[in-house]
């Protein structure tokens, strides 16, 4: 195959070429149908035995086999047809990448005074309530993990939790449900 290539440099000869066409053409299809369409890979495919037509005159039979070269050739094609692909232009107005806007001061001092409050109300409740509230809440645990944690049994520790939660409610000025 490399000495018919460089014939075909040299000479520019198509009957040559067609038979270097028909052994590299379904080869270099079947690689370039890893691109997923069966059309994208015929193009391809063709695209890289243009080239191979067009540049077989450069083809240097010392610096590798023919069949590197034109798969050379035709991995540079599905590289560049892979950049030219479309691809989703980066939207900085995207709401995924734009920050959220502060919040208005009236907001801000409303969320203040909640923690405030919040904070109020959780040192009126016992130490044993606030700690399943914290081990809950703030370690994300599920009850029988706090109950193992505790050493205590799992229905103390949904009682705690209703209790604490009640006992917020009412003191937040929420139902009592």
């Amino acid at each position: 195959m490399s000495e018919l290539l460089e014939t075909v440099g040299r000479t520019r000869d198509v009957e040559l070429f067609e038979q270097l066409f028909r052994h590299f053409a379904p080869r270099v299809k079947a690689y370039m149908a890893r691109t997923g369409s069966a059309a994208a890979a015929e193009e391809l495919m063709q695209e890289t035995m243009v080239a191979v037509w067009k540049k077989s005159a450069l083809y240097d039979r010392s610096k590798g086999a023919a069949s590197t070269w034109i798969f050379t050739i035709a991995r540079n094609l599905r590289i560049d047809a892979f950049r030219r692909e479309k691809h989703p232009e980066f939207d900085e107005n995207d709401p995924a990448f734009v920050p959220e806007a502060a919040p208005a001061a009236d907001a801000a001092m409303e969320n203040v005074q909640s923690v405030e409050a919040l904070k109020a109300a959780l040192d009126t409740l016992p130490a044993d309530q606030v700690e399943v509230l914290r081990l809950a809440y703030f370690e994300d645990r599920s009850q029988s993990d706090i109950a193992a944690a505790l050493s205590v049994p799992l229905g103390t520790v949904k009682s705690r939790m209703r209790l604490a939660v009640a006992k917020l409610r009412s003191a937040l000025g929420g139902d009592t449900a």
